[in-house]
């Protein structure tokens, strides 16, 4: 898998998201208290937009008439049909086992452990022309 840097840690607060396009692919980026998830911007019910999507906490009930909320902003609703998935997993709420998002790995690294450069190509001299391969 390709690494991508994205931004800053500090340019996406606790509680954001971003989204990205990384290899055509669009990716939405959270940052759950300074923990970062990315997940596929698409959700794969129908296609909706996970990043218009709402944070949201996990309900849950020890019996009838009882709930509470839990893990407050770590789950994101579709906006069309309102499929929740985990934003740490990409798992479904409904179905974790054979429906999910697909998920991404996302870190933060210090700047100089990233050591950005221009991309290289092999070059050569051929009967005097520059040959550089792509």
């Amino acid at each position: 898998m390709t690494r991508h840097v994205i931004a800053p840690a500090a340019e996406i607060a606790p509680g954001e998201r971003r989204v990205v396009e990384l290899d055509g692919k669009k990716i939405v980026l959270f940052n759950l208290d300074g923990e970062f998830f990315a997940l596929s911007d698409r959700c794969p019910h129908q296609g909706g937009s996970l990043s218009r999507g709402n944070s949201m906490a996990l309900i849950q009930s020890p019996c009838p008439g009882e709930y509470s909320y839990s893990r407050s902003g770590e789950f994101v609703r579709c906006p069309w049909h309102a499929w929740e998935f985990d934003i740490r997993t990409g798992k479904s709420q409904f179905d974790p086992r054979r429906t999910k998002v697909r998920a991404f790995p996302a870190c933060v690294e210090k700047g100089e452990a990233l050591q950005l450069q221009a991309e290289t190509f092999p070059v050569s001299v051929e009967q005097d022309y520059v040959v550089v391969e792509v």
